[in-house]
């Protein structure tokens, strides 16, 4: 599958290794941006992207950011749909207790893409019975 791209940097998403499931996506900023603790923001790319109809593009955190200053995504994982042709942003937010600062160039997010299928709906007044039946939020304990 072949996903067209218009950047404004000149740069293209980019798988860091081999195995890697994600391509990073980098920060495309004029001035650098400063998120403090709490604080939010949405982070242009520059990348515009024709995905084709069928698949999707899931905005991922990076697990480093995450783990090293507490760095991640306000919506958990993002979905770029096929028929969006804005320019992706990334919404961070800082979860972590010290300042961060986003610069020009820095790999903020991932993204992946992902074939999906549209299912339809169907009104019922029973399902099936299965092992686990209502059993959610941890009940098989931790």
């Amino acid at each position: 599958m072949i996903i067209k791209v218009k950047t404004l940097s000149g740069r293209l998403p980019r798988y860091e290794t081999d195995g890697s499931a994600g391509m990073d996506i980098q920060a495309y900023l004029k001035e650098p941006v400063e998120l403090k603790p709490g604080m939010r923001a949405l982070i242009p790319t520059g990348l515009f992207m024709e995905i084709p109809s069928g698949y999707e593009v899931q905005i991922r955190a990076r697990s480093g950011l995450a783990v090293k200053y507490g760095i991640g995504l306000t919506n958990g994982i993002g979905t770029i749909d096929s028929d969006y042709r804005g320019e992706i942003k990334i919404s961070l937010i800082n979860w972590g207790q010290e300042s961060f600062t986003v610069n020009d160039g820095d790999r903020i997010a991932q993204m992946v893409a992902a074939k999906y299928e549209k299912v339809s709906l169907k009104k019922t007044e029973k399902l099936s019975e299965t092992e686990r039946g209502r059993g959610g939020f941890g009940h098989t304990g931790i």
